[in-house]
Parts: structure tokens; C-alpha cells; sequence
């Protein structure tokens, strides 16, 4: 069993919540808990009614949250040359096309995110074996494959969260940090908790939503009401 730190024993204890609680009370337990040297990020993990292994009820999406999430990343552009210099300006760390594709062929990884315009996965599915394991692959899915790619770049620079589900049915997705304002956490919460009930799969059968976790990244989880 992983041998827990103090400070986690100690908030673990102080949490005695018998009943799930109201998002913004979730928010405030969890920014009460003891503080760390850093500024923590706040996960929401939503467990879902769905069979993961049947591709029609898996969920997936992209959201740009309404607060962000406090974190910048590192974005790249798979991109026609007209459309390089636009998404430099944007925040892409890099952008091209095959002069890129090379590059990572090469090794480099430096990168958070990969955006890229629908005329570019031709070339771009040379890197599916690189960059497909590591989830950086581009999809249509996810919203990472566009044709307005300098809007991408700005969003995801910006922090625009990824989400999808895991092998146990389960999205985590960070919402922010605990020095937020608590209000600010309680809405970028509910416009996650939303986008993803609204993305409920027709074959999905039952309650579909079935716990909700709120937890910072060295805290225990509270359950929070579905």
C-alpha cells in the first residue's frame, strides 16, 4: 500500500464528510485543507455509467474553461506556410509542416499540446506511432484537428482542457489551482460537469453519471453531488 505523507493523513482526517457536498462546498473543503509549498492543481474526476471498451460509449472533448486553469502549455501547429507566422503570434512554440514533422521525427518532444488543420494529417499520421501513445496525436475529436488552428493555439496556450475517458470509465481533468478564488473553481467545475453530461453516448444505458471527486494534487478526494 502507498505509505501516505502526514500532511495527507491529516486532511484526511479532517474530512469526516458521511454525505457527498455541493460543489462549492466541495471547493471550500478542499482549499481548506493544509497548504503546500506550491500552488496546487484542483482535479475534477468524474466516474461515468459507460462500457470504455465499446468505442461508441467512450467520452471524449475539449473545452476552453471560462476561468482557465492557471497553467500555460506548450502548443504546436501543423500548418500551411501562410498560416505559420499566425500561430507563432498566437503562442505555438513551433509551427510548420513537414519541416516539423521531420523534427519530431528527429527526437524532439518539448510540447504539451499538437494542433493541426485537416489538410496537414496526411503528413502528420507519419507520427502516429510517436506521438499517438503519449496522447499527443491530433484528433477531430478532441478539437485539435481544425480548420481555424490560430484559434486552437490561442485557446489551448491559454489552457483549454483535453478530456476523455480512461480504461475504468472514469474523465479526470484539472479545473484550476487551490489560489484561485473559490467562485472562479465552483464555475470552471459546473462547466466541465455540464459539457460532459451533455456529451452522454445515445448506447450509454443506466445513470450515467455516477460519482463525482474533487481533489488537489496532494489531497484526499471529496465526494461531491451528482
Amino acid at each position: 500500500m502507498r505509505k501516505r505523507s502526514r500532511r495527507y493523513r491529516s486532511d484526511e482526517e479532517s474530512l469526516e464528510i458521511q454525505e457527498p457536498l455541493a460543489i462549492d462546498k466541495a471547493v471550500e473543503k478542499v482549499q481548506s485543507f493544509k497548504k503546500t509549498k506550491f500552488d496546487q492543481s484542483i482535479e475534477l474526476c468524474v466516474h461515468l455509467g459507460i462500457n470504455p471498451k465499446q468505442d461508441d460509449q467512450r467520452v471524449r472533448g475539449s473545452i476552453a474553461l471560462p476561468h482557465g486553469i492557471g497553467a500555460a502549455r506548450k502548443v504546436i501547429a501543423f500548418c500551411t506556410d501562410d498560416n505559420i507566422e499566425p500561430a507563432k503570434q498566437a503562442g505555438a512554440v513551433e509551427a510548420g509542416g513537414e519541416d516539423l514533422v521531420k523534427k519530431i521525427e528527429g527526437g524532439w518532444l518539448d510540447f504539451d499540446v499538437a494542433v493541426a488543420s485537416p489538410d496537414m494529417m496526411r503528413v502528420v499520421s507519419r507520427l502516429g506511432r510517436t506521438l499517438g501513445p503519449k496522447g499527443l496525436m491530433p484528433s477531430p475529436k478532441s478539437g485539435t484537428v481544425t480548420k481555424d488552428v490560430v484559434t486552437a493555439v490561442t485557446e489551448y496556450s491559454a489552457g483549454k482542457v483535453e478530456f476523455k475517458t480512461d480504461a475504468g470509465g472514469n474523465i479526470h481533468a484539472a479545473i484550476g489551482k487551490v489560489g484561485f478564488e473559490a467562485n472562479k473553481l465552483v464555475d470552471n467545475a459546473n462547466t466541465l460537469i455540464d459539457t460532459i453530461i451533455r456529451m452522454r453516448p445515445p448506447a450509454a444505458k443506466g445513470v450515467y453519471v455516477k460519482k463525482i471527486t474533487l481533489s488537489a494534487t496532494m489531497s484526499p478526494g471529496v465526494p461531491v453531488v451528482t
